[in-house]
């Protein structure tokens, strides 16, 4: 079957790495279904990718809302459209620290970071096992293998997609499904700005930060290669070797010395 019959599905297609990964996937001929919150940046961004000659649906849907996780599915059932690989990017952060940030904002995160992932990988899963044959991508992070104060429900819903993304991979090893964690480090994206983290020491080194283009170029060519996961960036993986070596508490330390605001007065 060549690409041109099959169809990508990709959350947080409007922007950032989900965007450059939608891109790949377009010039390679799949065709795409691309979900984001808001219809006008679905439909400037489906102009942009049908330049590829490909067939591209838009879906609005608010993933922080359960209900509207489900209804995805739903609406992907009633196409009748058979989804050849499922790309998990949507996810969002909050900074600032645990006792500080507002509850139902961070439940809203873990419902989008962990929730809607769930659910998409689930439903999706079950019909690539049912044919034995299809690619799941989740988007994880570095953070995924470090505590992280400042962001410390980001973190830990990062720790959980790469830990779900490695258990069910084992699980279906003896089918002829495909599913990769790829795990960026700080990025050149609107992340930090909706997270409220322009302050942040990390961010504020510039030219420490990933072009997305790269990180979704690593992210589509460790899946087509089967690989477990990929962490993108020389320096991440680099910190990565590191942290599995280091205890939690030198990790947790580490990271909110990157992590917390520039102290301007100095």
């Amino acid at each position: 079957m060549s690409n041109a019959s099959k169809y990508a599905l990709i959350t947080g297609a409007t922007s950032g790495i989900g965007k450059e990964l939608a891109k790949l996937f377009a010039k390679d001929q799949y065709n795409l279904i691309i979900v984001a919150r808001y219809q006008q940046e679905l439909d400037e961004t489906a102009q942009e990718l049908k330049q590829n000659g490909i067939d591209v649906i838009t879906i609005a849907k608010d993933l922080f809302n359960r209900d509207e996780v489900f209804s995805l599915c739903n609406d992907v059932r009633q196409t009748g459209i058979q989804i050849d690989v499922l790309v998990n990017d949507a996810g969002q952060g909050v900074y600032g620290q645990f006792k500080d940030n507002d509850i139902n904002r961070e439940l809203k995160i873990i419902d989008l970071n962990i929730g809607a992932l769930t659910i998409l990988t689930k439903y999706f899963l079950q019909e690539m096992v049912s044919r034995n044959e299809g690619k799941i991508l989740n988007v994880a992070s570095i953070a995924s293998t470090t505590p992280g104060p400042w962001q410390a429900v980001y973190h830990a819903t990062k720790a959980y997609v790469l830990s779900l993304t490695e258990a069910i991979r084992e699980e279906v090893n003896d089918t002829e499904i495909t599913i990769t964690a790829l795990l960026p480090g700080v990025t050149d994206t609107d992340f930090f700005k909706k997270a409220g983290m322009l302050d942040s020491k990390m961010v504020q080194d510039k030219e420490a930060m990933s072009n997305p283009a790269d990180v979704a170029k690593d992210g589509y060519d460790a899946l087509m290669a089967d690989d477990d996961k990929v962490v993108s960036g020389f320096k991440n993986k680099v910190q990565v070797a590191m942290s599995s070596m280091t205890s939690d508490t030198t990790l947790a330390h580490m990271v909110n010395e990157q992590q917390k605001p520039v102290d301007h007065e100095h």
